[in-house]
């Protein structure tokens, strides 16, 4: 009988898995319960790099942040019990903006199962209401077809997460291994054929349309379908407004890109949303932070949504016209079918609403020219200083908004933050796992001092790794969201809100990371300078004005067009 020479173990099965996945990096952490992968991984060192971070929620950030900028899917590799616990944060992060990730956990061997062995915690129970998918691997001959499943799942029709919980007897023993590809499972439609009758209504509201309007959502991002946004909104000559995750899909500086959508969007697409006559949702899910009251909200307007997720349609808002499907080909669906058109005037009219938010708003942000530093102002001149050109990556509150108000894009998949979850320490590990992503590119995250001590040990994996992240911190001695909101609605009852912070300066310096405190304006662009000519990771603190408030804004309960100017 002819031996086989190909029998392995469920560990290196999980590696060759991994390989033919095309996987290159994982960001993971070891411990007792995946140790036989870890073992199998040592031998693969020079094909999967390993990222050793400093905190399990670090890698499954890590693996998002790498995910976002790559159009991959992210990878991280933990142990049970704390280990995989320690990943849920991040597992709901990515589920709820969409973003490919796999979570690969060790397990106790299926024999302990249910009995409260050391470590063990029920994976799968906890994360399927948070994951596209969660499988138990209880035998090393499944290996090879849920590592294939587990990615399909993850990167196809609405990406999402996906766990996998590997039991420690399936890791040990042998099968044979033979690579397997799945791209098809029965009952599960990533990518539901077009009705081409929906694609003729839209058409028909769209040709008719005098005040058209498009929202741009993370789904053009997702899907690849920049080009062919841009191709249909020039075509028909309709003005965009993009959602916090959608920000980079169109470039900032495009004639047509109004700016961002929210509740501390810019004020005309916010205003227009509730004066065009069809909106044009692309890829977004009708947010409450997009849509403030939702009973006010376009209710003079035809809805349009494109989106590959059946759920999301008619979910927050009634549609007219709903467009299910991939909108790369919805989209050139569109743009084939509608008539070249012009909508000058309605184009013209967002030009007040620009004049009037930047002379009672951005003006007085990025140009205040005496007292503290502002949070704009410094996002404002890193823009500047970058061309426009960088990744922005952000942690959660104030420093994420202004960041998002005042960077600009001029490439595609160049913003990663935090919307649904809103998840404070995810900006450091998101930018470690962004450097490894994009390599080519540079990446700045700009994060408050709350945000920063949340993950702050992950300036261990940037000293280990010299990740050349660029990080700026916001620092205005509170937890400054929050307080605004005490500002505005508790009476400035800050409760809980300030903050006693360490010396940053002293902390870069234990971990060997360059850095610079800059506390007056005329540091502001040699300071900068400074950061961004210094190979390898920097920080730079700017001690910013202690209550300054992100404006304009949405209250809560307050209809899209009701924004405040000033506070």
């Amino acid at each position: 009988m002819e031996m086989n020479k190909d029998r392995i173990t469920g560990s290196e099965a999980l590696m060759r898995s991994l390989e033919h996945e095309g996987v290159q990096t994982i960001f993971g952490y070891p411990g007792g319960a995946i140790m036989p992968v870890f073992d199998a991984l040592y031998d693969h060192r020079d094909r999967l790099n390993h990222i050793l971070v400093r905190h399990e929620q670090g890698a499954a950030h890590a693996a998002q942040g790498f995910a976002r900028v790559s159009g991959k899917v992210g990878v991280c590799l933990v142990t049970s019990g704390p280990g995989a616990t320690n990943t849920i944060t991040g597992i709901a992060d990515a589920m709820i903006d969409s973003t490919p990730i796999v979570v690969i956990a060790g397990q106790v061997g299926a024999g302990f199962l249910g009995t409260d062995a050391f470590q063990e915690v029920d994976l799968v129970g906890v994360t399927q209401p948070i994951t596209k998918w969660s499988y138990q691997i209880r035998r090393a001959e499944d290996v090879a077809w849920a590592v294939s499943r587990a990615f399909y799942i993850a990167r196809s029709g609405r990406p999402g997460p996906v766990v996998l919980d590997f039991t420690k007897n399936a890791q040990t023993e042998e099968t044979d291994y033979e690579p397997v590809t799945v791209d098809f499972i029965r009952s599960y439609d990533p990518d539901p054929e077009i009705d081409r009758k929906a694609i003729g209504e839209a058409v028909a509201l769209i040709n008719e349309s005098k005040k058209p309007f498009v929202l741009v959502g993370q789904g053009v991002e997702l899907g690849n379908a920049q080009a062919e946004l841009r191709a249909f909104v020039e075509k028909a000559d309709i003005p965009c407004g993009c959602t916090l995750l959608g920000l980079s899909a169109l470039p900032s500086a495009h004639r047509l890109n109004k700016g961002m959508l929210g509740m501390h969007g810019n004020l005309g697409p916010n205003v227009k949303t509730n004066e065009c006559d069809v909106l044009i949702a692309v890829g977004m899910r009708f947010d409450d932070r997009v849509t403030g009251k939702l009973e006010t909200y376009a209710k003079q307007a035809k809805i349009i949504h494109l989106d590959i997720d059946p759920s999301e349609i008619g979910k927050n808002v009634p549609v007219d016209v709903p467009v299910l499907g991939d909108c790369k080909k919805t989209l050139a669906l569109l743009t084939e079918l509608v008539q070249k058109n012009t909508h000058t005037e309605w184009i013209d009219s967002f030009h007040s609403y620009e004049e009037t938010e930047y002379n009672q708003v951005i003006q007085r942000e990025v140009s205040p020219g005496e007292g503290p530093l502002n949070m704009g102002e410094v996002v404002h001149a890193v823009s500047e200083a970058v061309k426009n050109d960088a990744i922005l990556v952000t942690d959660v509150g104030q420093n994420q908004m202004m960041a998002c108000r005042y960077f600009k894009f001029t490439q595609q998949r160049s913003i990663v933050t935090s919307g649904g979850m809103g998840t404070m320490g995810f900006g450091l590990p998101a930018a470690i796992g962004a450097t490894f992503g994009r390599p080519d590119r540079t990446v700045c995250v700009f994060m408050g001092d709350g945000g920063l001590q949340m993950t702050m040990q992950e300036l261990g994996t940037v000293m280990e790794q010299k990740a050349p992240v660029k990080i700026i911190l916001l620092n205005n001695n509170y937890l400054g969201n929050v307080r605004q909101w005490q500002a505005m609605f508790f009476n400035r009852r800050y409760s809980f809100t300030p903050m006693m912070n360490p010396d940053y300066m002293q902390i870069a310096k234990a971990y060997g990371i360059p850095s610079r405190r800059m506390m007056e304006r005329a540091e502001l662009d040699e300071a900068i300078r400074e950061m961004l000519d210094t190979d390898g990771p920097f920080l730079l603190e700017a001690c910013v004005i202690e209550e300054g408030n992100v404006l304009p804004m949405t209250p809560p309960g307050y209809s899209v067009n009701q924004m405040l100017l000033e506070c």
